[in-house]
């Protein structure tokens, strides 16, 4: 392993000595020129420029030549220690580059605005290839390469940190490296001393402060692929940084990934830029890793009720921070895009519309107090990236892991909203709201209210009805739709309407756990939005209520219905689809987005009362609420469709490798429902499909259909439930999710299932009649 490290070092100093090496090929030419009557720099300033730089080549030639030999004739008992102590005798040498550094840049500039050849010359120093580099040449700033030696020095500790690491104690290389890295250890805290005032005003122009005001852990997305990085905003600048791995014992470190003065940045669209499209996260993959983030929590909380110590909790933490970060990097697909003064285009992934206006906004107040462009030295950019480390507010990714236990896990249930009305608008808009909550450490949209047309006091009065995932806070955009206007933007190709306001609520557990309507009032910038909230935790949501009324259909058995209308599928059933079909097939979110809640009471009501006018009142209502109507149903049979009795058989089924034993097991257990539920399930599958078909219109696909229905389905009564046996809270909210998965992926199965095999006659003439 020793060899392996020494020959890492050699490929780092070959070019190491490829950078100081183009730091020397001008200095002969310009040497010459300063004793001819047009002298394009004095001795003296190159001199300043180049100091120690011949010197530094010297001693790391010297090291090279001596250490290649070596590793190229290995054998274990090879020594190299020696060479390594040398080469940390002779960092003197460095502390002189180091304190001339600041001037050596400075003159640099100075010359390079006043003779355009030598600031052609700046930006054009070809670097020779090395063994392990394809090209042939690479072109570097001077500023650059000048750069090096510091960052040089500043690493020197690391790479005998890593040797030593590998030296058996008893080598006779061992007391030389512990030497070595002694004696660059005391040189690199004396320069760090000496240095630490000139880094502090060294990182904003003089009489400016420059402060951070936010930063963030996003998604970058670079040539297609999704990087996960940690932003900051300065008061004059954006940052983009990627936090270095950390070795052992090893404090946090950033790499600067690119920076934009805030006067020269400027928000791009779709139109302005030649960016490729979002790649887009198959939500397979998403839940997967859900399920896996659910499974090492659970694991987490049973390994605290035992006594095998820190170290497996220790491995399942970092197991789950894995997780999370996958988690974080693979959700977000909405475009924030932004670029610098020469054009150049930066994209980051978004989860929330909120979010991507709060950005915009913090960005454009701070540009009216930044009117000059500028930019950073190396060293300038090196230390402010280094100060990020003691800077930095976010520490962790906005992930569940990070809570301690005795935090709030957030809410799991069903929250009931009804947005109310706005008042404090200036003029009439055509205005309409949109909700987000937040589930696994990042936002998603909910719902979304109507257009209210042409009013400085829109009173919508909708209520919603939103499913909750650990969730701790509520947002609200109200929209300016934007009909016959020029349309604001373009946002991945689509037309996005103007956000006029937006807030947020915390959602606090004690206040919502009153069975009642709660009212609140949303303040932003002047206009307030009044909402009710009712919450409703899962503990009571399983519970599948019978209805006392028998004659209606909503909370009756599905045999007792289809009996007493001679029918095989439920007329409720049928009409709605009907209706869906006929006009939501290309609804965006259809199934998804909620409908608004007193419509879906009516039409239940309606339903219930057999209500000859029921086909009307759908024509005449929105699409959603009928889709909302129809989930209602089949979520309010005092027993599942798939029933209590088959249910934990689809569990464990789904849950088998060999694919051959999985259909044979799925399949019969399908074919051992009672009649109407097998019909009623095979008449809703074929237009579920349907819907999917769709997919690139309505945004909803197979495993979005089987997200919203798998629950609705499948879900036991509360009697068969794995979470009523569950005393502790966090553990309950981790088994629940664990059940909802595995109920999406029963229903899912079924959708991806090319046809459903008949095994017998009479199953036959039952799954091939048409009339319903």
């Amino acid at each position: 392993m020793r060899k392996w490290v020494l020959s890492g070092i050699l490929a780092s100093e070959e070019t190491y000595l490829s950078h100081l090496e183009a730091l020397l090929i001008p200095m002969k030419p310009l040497r010459a020129a300063a004793t001819t009557s047009q002298p394009m720099l004095t001795i003296q300033q190159i001199e300043t420029i180049f100091f120690k730089v011949p010197e530094l080549h010297e001693i790391h030639k010297d090291f090279y030549d001596a250490l290649l030999p070596r590793v190229q004739n290995w054998s274990h008992q090879q020594c190299v220690g020696d060479l390594f102590q040398k080469l940390a005798s002779q960092l003197g040498v460095y502390r002189a580059f180091v304190d001339n550094y600041k001037v050596a840049v400075e003159t640099a500039d100075k010359c390079c605005q006043a003779n355009a050849q030598f600031a052609e010359i700046s930006e054009n120093l070809m670097v020779r290839s090395t063994k392990d580099c394809k090209d042939q040449s690479a072109k570097y700033s001077l500023e650059t390469l000048l750069y090096k030696p510091v960052d040089r020095v500043t690493r020197s500790t690391l790479v005998l940190h890593d040797l030593l690491k590998h030296t058996p104690s008893s080598h006779p290389d061992y007391p030389l490296l512990q030497d070595a890295l002694r004696i660059s250890q005391n040189f690199l805290s004396s320069i760090n001393e000496e240095i630490t005032p000139r880094r502090q005003s060294m990182t904003v122009k003089k009489g400016e402060n420059r402060q951070l005001l936010r930063d963030r852990f996003m998604v970058e997305l670079v040539e297609g692929s999704r990087k996960l990085r940690h932003v900051f905003l300065f008061t004059d600048l954006l940052l983009c940084t990627k936090l270095k791995k950390q070795a052992a014992g090893k404090g946090q470190q950033y790499d600067c990934k690119w920076y934009i003065p805030l006067a020269d940045l400027t928000f791009q669209t779709i139109e302005d830029c030649e960016s490729s499209p979002v790649p887009l996260v198959q939500d397979e993959e998403i839940d997967a890793l859900k399920i896996k983030i659910s499974q090492i929590k659970n694991d987490i909380q049973r390994e605290k009720r035992t006594t095998k110590g820190p170290k497996v909790i220790e491995r399942l933490r970092k197991k789950l921070s894995e997780q999370e970060s996958l988690l974080l990097l693979m959700s977000p697909n909405m475009a924030f895009r932004v670029a610098n003064r020469n054009g150049k285009g930066f994209t980051f992934l978004i989860s929330s519309d909120y979010e991507r206006a709060e950005w915009r906004e913090i960005i454009r107040e701070q540009q009216k107090k930044c009117f000059k462009s500028f930019s950073l030295t190396s060293l300038e950019l090196q230390m402010l990236t280094n100060s990020c480390v003691k800077l930095q507010t976010v520490h962790t990714i906005p992930m569940t892991m990070n809570k301690e236990d005795d935090e709030s896990p957030g809410l799991y249930g069903f929250l009931n909203v009804i947005v109310h009305s706005a008042s404090g608008l200036k003029q009439s808009l055509n205005l309409y709201c949109s909700l987000e909550v937040d589930a696994f450490g990042y936002f998603v949209n909910k719902a979304k209210t109507r257009v209210y047309r042409d009013s400085t006091e829109p009173n919508w009065n909708e209520e919603f009805e939103i499913e909750l995932e650990g969730s701790q806070t509520l947002r609200l955009l109200c929209y300016e739709k934007c009909c016959g206007k020029v349309k604001q933007s373009k946002e991945d190709g689509e037309v996005t309407d103007k956000i006029v306001a937006k807030g947020q609520i915390k959602l606090d557990p004690q206040t919502l756990q009153s069975k009642d309507w709660q009212r609140t009032v949303i303040a932003m910038n002047g206009i307030e939005v009044k909402l009710s909230m009712k919450f409703t935790g899962r503990e009571f949501s399983l519970k599948r209520m019978p209805s006392r009324k028998q004659s209606g259909v909503f909370g009756v058995k599905i045999n007792v219905v289809t009996k007493r209308e001679r029918s095989k599928v439920p007329l409720i059933v049928r009409q709605c689809v009907e209706e869906i079909e006929r006009r939501g097939m290309d609804e965006v979110g259809i199934y998804r987005v909620s409908g608004v809640a007193t419509d879906i009471q009516a039409l239940k009501a309606a339903f219930d009362s057999n209500n000859k006018d029921v086909a009307l009142m759908m024509r005449e209502m929105d699409v959603n609420a009928i889709a909302g109507t129809l989930k209602l149903y089949f979520r309010e049979l005092p027993e599942p469709l798939f029933t209590d009795e088959l249910y934990p058989n689809f569990a464990g089924g789904i849950a088998l490798s060999d694919s051959v034993a999985k259909e044979s097991c799925m399949v019969n257990l399908l074919l051992s429902l009672p009649e109407p539920n097998l019909l009623t399930f095979l008449f809703l599958l074929d237009h579920l499909k349907r819907v999917a078909e769709n997919e690139s219109i309505n945004k909803m696909s197979l495993h979005n259909i089987a997200t919203v229905f798998g629950p609705t389905l499948l879900r036991p009564s509360e009697k068969d439930s794995k979470l009523s046996s569950s005393s502790q809270p966090i553990s309950m909210n981790d088994c629940w999710s664990l059940e909802v998965m595995a109920q999406v992926q029963v229903l899912l199965y079924f959708l991806q299932l090319e046809r459903i095999p008949t095994p017998d006659s009479k199953r036959q003439s039952l799954l091939f009649s048409t009339e319903v």
